[in-house]
């Protein structure tokens, strides 16, 4: 895939546009009024942090329409075709994805899969464009986030939501035929803090165009696309708020300068790079939504983007556990096959379970998408930050079951005569996911604000540490009438009858502790919250642990769902998903009551004193012994200190 990237000397190791400062409360206020606050639609995964475990709302599981299905089945017969000539370790060598690699997709039409008919896509459902995703990413995970930047977060996906029917025919068919797109929102100064963005769009005087500066970083696609979505920051004019705004822009524009492209410990063939905007003028036809509508517009896109990622943490874990099936079957040690040693076997039961987790909260998530009657926010988010965290553990373990050779690169063992297995590089590719779309610390914040939305909006003046004593103490009288309605449902519930749940058979303790925790879980987020009110947003620990109880929660009734669905299809494959399901269960209940455990017992307090006094200075002598990173020999680290000048700029050292 070619790429016409242009260095700079003067600007490639910096961003040298403005800085925007923002105070904390601003930049709470500006992602506060992006986030969509209606919840018309039911959520499930929203009922289990209030302890309501409804599991109507997910069984019998949601399925596809037979004919959307047997479309999806038949494209990924001819994306397997495609994918089976794709030459992983000559894009892990070359660190490129070849030209004819990238027309061979475009041909089936892997650009179009999320597009409708109606525009010359596929119209493919949320669970297909999953599998195609696990499948792309089985040949080598760079095509899978080539395919999933285009169009779960590139031009496709936004112009499908909001686009104007204008916008819809001039960009979606072209975005299907193979012009590939990108979203630009992350600044060099700006990751998940919105407030402080940067790049502007200033409207010209006649309000027929506007004009974008500024620079954006970590733009995946943005090295080699034809089209963009450019999030900027629009003055106020002419009496209009502007605000944060969405754009398609062409690549193509004068005054774009793709300034570098990026190179990473694991993706080898993504195309991500630094792009620079110098009064690049885009038609006002361009615009995305209204003036302000932005980050609303990037919020929204990133809830369908975040399925992607659990659909190629899935294909990772299956891949893992071919390997880590055939190398524990066929290496013998101390007179045994490993597998059959405990400590491997451990390991193994655990790939297996988890991969099986992994697909059935992908498939779960994806479905519940495509019905479209339910609320997917918080499913989303947690889908993509269980996924993540899980598909790296798997990845952990696989390397450690294949020690040695696990470590060794699949270009060594293939030059020495060994199957050239690539355990080490899903290692390195699977850790992205754990950044990609939201760190896993900002999902866990978005989550838990979702989370405790109910208990903010009974809470009111409560939760707002700049309210009056009287508004403080109005505020409690209203809050009291929400718990004293909502507390008594906590106390007991069907997790607590020995019979229910009877349908699912040996499953249905495992729905049993599920509804417990769930009650449990609500009980303890109002400890909390009776305890810190307005702090509670800055435990972030304790929140951080209550949306990881909740995200296993949701593990475990996917894998309950997914095995009776399984059941009534095929009675041998449900045999063994009950097997799976069981053992996911078991181990995700040991992980629940482990968060349960450390909700209130733990070192946080410790830890955050720590680490104030780390950055106050107050420990620099641990870290002698070892050479300065910015004396030249070892990473250098230093920050763009600009001056009255481009020549009187310079790099200062940190020190």
């Amino acid at each position: 895939m070619s790429s016409d990237v242009r260095e700079n000397p003067s600007t490639k190791q910096a961003d040298r546009t403005r800085r925007v400062d923002a105070t904390e409360r601003e930049s709470r206020a500006v992602v506060e009024a992006a986030r969509e606050k209606g919840w018309d639609r039911p959520s499930f995964a929203k009922g289990l942090y209030l302890g309501r475990f409804d599991l109507d709302l997910v069984h019998p599981h949601p399925r596809a329409d037979p004919g959307d299905e047997a479309r999806g089945d038949e494209f990924l017969i001819r994306m397997r075709e495609v994918c089976n000539h794709i030459d992983g370790a000559r894009i892990e060598r070359e660190a490129r994805i070849p030209d004819e690699d990238v027309k061979a997709l475009a041909d089936v039409g892997a650009f179009g899969m999320k597009i409708p008919r109606a525009y010359g896509g596929l119209g493919l459902t949320t669970s297909s464009y999953g599998k195609a995703l696990m499948l792309a990413s089985s040949a080598h995970p760079s095509i899978g986030a080539l395919l999933s930047a285009h169009q779960s977060i590139g031009v496709p996906e936004p112009v499908k939501l909001v686009g104007t029917s204008e916008q819809k025919e001039a960009f979606l068919p072209r975005c299907a035929a193979g012009a590939i797109s990108a979203f630009l929102l992350t600044e060099p100064d700006v990751g998940s803090d919105p407030a402080r963005l940067a790049t502007t769009a200033i409207p010209t005087a006649d309000g027929t165009a506007y004009l974008i500066d500024g620079v954006k970083l970590w733009t995946t696609n943005g090295v080699v696309a034809d089209l963009l979505v450019v999030i900027a920051r629009v003055p106020a004019h002419d009496g209009r708020k502007g605000g944060i705004t969405a754009f398609v822009v062409e690549a193509s524009s004068p005054g774009i300068t793709v300034e570098r492209r990026n190179s990473f410990m694991g993706l080898k063939g993504i195309e991500n790079g630094l792009t620079r905007f110098h009064q690049v003028r885009v038609p006002a036809e361009n615009r995305l939504g209204n003036e302000g509508d932005g980050l609303k517009i990037a919020l929204t896109t990133l809830n369908a983007g975040r399925l992607a990622i659990p659909a190629m943490c899935a294909g990772a874990g299956k891949w893992a556990l071919k390997i880590a099936r055939e190398w524990s079957s066929e290496r013998v040690q101390w007179g045994r096959p490993i597998g059959e040693h405990d400590a491997v076997a451990e390991k193994i039961a655990f790939i297996a379970a988890t991969t099986y987790g992994l697909e059935s909260v992908l498939e779960l998530s994806a479905q519940l998408a495509d019905a479209g009657s339910k609320d997917i926010r918080i499913e989303a988010a947690i889908a993509k930050l269980w996924a993540s965290e899980m598909a790296w553990k798997i990845a952990d373990e696989l390397v450690q079951i294949r020690g040695g050779r696990g470590y060794e690169t699949a270009e060594s063992l293939r030059a020495r005569g060994e199957r050239a297995v690539p355990a080490e590089q899903v290692l390195r590719d699977a850790r992205i996911n754990r950044i990609f779309e939201g760190s896993s610390e900002i999902m866990r914040l978005l989550i838990a604000r979702e989370a405790v939305d109910a208990h903010l909006k009974a809470a009111g003046a409560l939760a707002d540490k700049d309210a009056t004593f009287q508004d403080k103490a109005r505020a409690a009288m209203g809050a009291s009438g929400f718990y004293a309605k909502w507390l008594p449902h906590l106390v007991a519930g069907r997790g607590s009858a020995p019979m229910s749940y009877a349908e699912f058979g040996p499953l249905a303790e495992h729905l049993r502790f599920v509804e417990r925790s769930s009650r449990k879980l609500a009980r303890h987020t109002f400890y909390g919250i009776s305890r810190w009110q307005a702090k509670l947003e800055y435990r972030q620990v304790f929140l951080g642990r209550v949306v990881d109880i909740g995200a296993e929660l949701f593990a475990m009734t996917a894998a309950c769902s997914r095995a009776e669905m399984l059941r009534v299809d095929d009675d041998v494959r449900g045999r063994h998903a009950y097997q799976l399901a069981d053992a996911f269960c078991d181990q995700s209940r040991l992980r629940v009551e482990t968060l349960f455990a450390a909700l209130w017992t733990n070192t946080d307090a410790t830890d955050s004193r720590l680490a104030r006094s780390v950055l106050a200075g107050d420990y620099t002598w641990l870290e002698e012994g070892v050479l300065d990173p910015s004396e030249g020999t070892g990473p250098w680290i230093a920050e763009w200190s600009p001056g009255p000048s481009e020549a009187e700029s310079v790099w200062r050292p940190l020190r």
